[in-house]
């Protein structure tokens, strides 16, 4: 699969080096392509809130309880999916996840009220949560370790992608079918990935978990610095689950926008959080062979947080433009923390406990957006719009110097 130095400087050894290069990374783009659809799954929701929850008068408490359903379902599910896919392959554990979401994608389609939405939603919970433990144990068996980060980024990077495209798709097909349609078609996109899935998972190395020699250990409880990745993960990042959730609704109800027209704009913040993926995962690589890379880490935490802080200032902001990309910008600070929390538990822990360690994270990021969005909920319903921009503002903040008290 290498290239000769002939063949890099020769013009006809190029085609040949490049398909080589797109076949190793192949299993990579097929994690982010999951990823994008786990995140069209969810933000649909998000983006027809409006909509939704005034056919199914519902309040915005009682839409961040079902937030809070797939988030809990989604923390429980993360790390016990990790474990799975640790022992058993990305293969089949991979191809069972995603079967799970797709028939609860479906299932929302069905639903009529408050428990019905919560019974599908926390069904896409379960299925989900094994996204990012699968897609990062697919980088750590496919991807050179010199460029490992770049592709932890990559995959997390469909995430983003998926949020930028739901309202740049789902928007027409609500618009001229319906609500219900838009989850008729997640559906659909879930069953061609699962297509997809069958032939590249033929590979070797994918077929089943092998052994991979490199040092460091499994994570314990009584480890400090598994409580700081942990804390860095799921409050540095907590701001990208607050503009999902919510952006949606607050521009309904502050600027008074239709359906439509939120759905023309919405894809602009997740473009904020897809260019900051790709980025920071680019910082991780270079951080991660220097000779004290903790203190790089805390450099670059320290420069997430800062950059995420404008954020508080939303509600105090009249400019439509403006808060659009306040928002964007959020979401490019707080991606920081994802890539940089996953570099920096690749330090100390083996990565044969891959899975298993984002699955932590993406538990740990879970559980805290079950208990932020019915809180934020009440203050929306309130209208106290300046508290809940504050209190997603702070997390980070406090995100920050619990890692730095851990990690200590």
């Amino acid at each position: 699969m290498g290239c000769t130095a002939a063949q890099v400087g020769g013009v006809t050894g190029r085609t040949p080096c490049l398909f080589a290069s797109l076949v190793s990374w192949l299993p990579a783009i097929t994690m982010m392509l999951v990823s994008t659809i786990s995140y069209i799954d969810r933000n649909t929701l998000a983006l027809l809130a409006p909509s939704i929850l005034r056919d199914a008068r519902l309040s915005n408490q009682q839409y961040g309880y079902i937030i809070s359903g797939f988030s809990i379902a989604y923390m429980l599910g993360s790390p016990l999916w990790g474990r799975i896919v640790d022992r058993r392959g990305v293969r089949a554990t991979m191809g069972a996840a995603v079967t799970l979401w797709t028939v609860a994608s479906v299932s929302h389609a069905f639903a009529t009220g408050f428990r019905g939405l919560l019974a599908a939603r926390t069904m896409l919970g379960c299925g989900e949560g094994a996204t990012f433990p699968g897609a990062v144990r697919t980088v750590t068996q496919t991807v050179p370790v010199s460029a490992r980060m770049r592709g932890v980024g990559l995959v997390y990077c469909g995430g983003s992608f998926g949020a930028l495209l739901t309202p740049i798709v789902i928007t027409p097909i609500a618009s001229w079918w319906g609500w219900r349609a838009a989850f008729w078609f997640t559906g659909a996109v879930g069953l061609l990935w699962l297509a997809l899935w069958t032939t590249v998972s033929r590979r070797r190395e994918l077929a089943r978990p092998i052994g991979v020699v490199e040092s460091g250990g499994k994570p314990h409880w009584n480890d400090p610095r598994l409580w700081g990745f942990l804390a860095a993960y799921a409050l540095g990042a907590s701001p990208i689950a607050f503009v999902l959730y919510q952006s949606s609704i607050y521009l309904s109800a502050v600027f008074h926008k239709s359906q439509l027209e939120i759905g023309h704009v919405l894809w602009i913040p997740p473009l904020g959080w897809e260019i900051g993926l790709l980025f920071w995962g680019w910082v991780a690589d270079h951080i991660a062979p220097a000779e004290d890379p903790v203190r790089m880490f805390r450099r670059q935490f320290a420069v997430t947080m800062a950059l995420s802080l404008p954020l508080i200032m939303v509600p105090h902001v009249g400019s439509y433009p403006i808060v659009l990309a306040a928002l964007s910008c959020s979401m490019f600070a707080a991606s920081g923390f994802t890539p940089g929390a996953v570099a920096y538990a690749a330090r100390h822990y083996s990565v044969r406990h891959s899975g298993l360690i984002v699955g932590l994270g993406s538990g740990a990021w879970s559980a805290f957006v079950a208990l932020e969005m019915p809180i934020v909920g009440k203050l929306f319903d309130l209208h106290w719009y300046g508290a809940a921009f504050s209190f997603a503002t702070l997390l980070p903040v406090i995100g920050f110097l619990l890692w730095r008290a851990f990690d200590r």
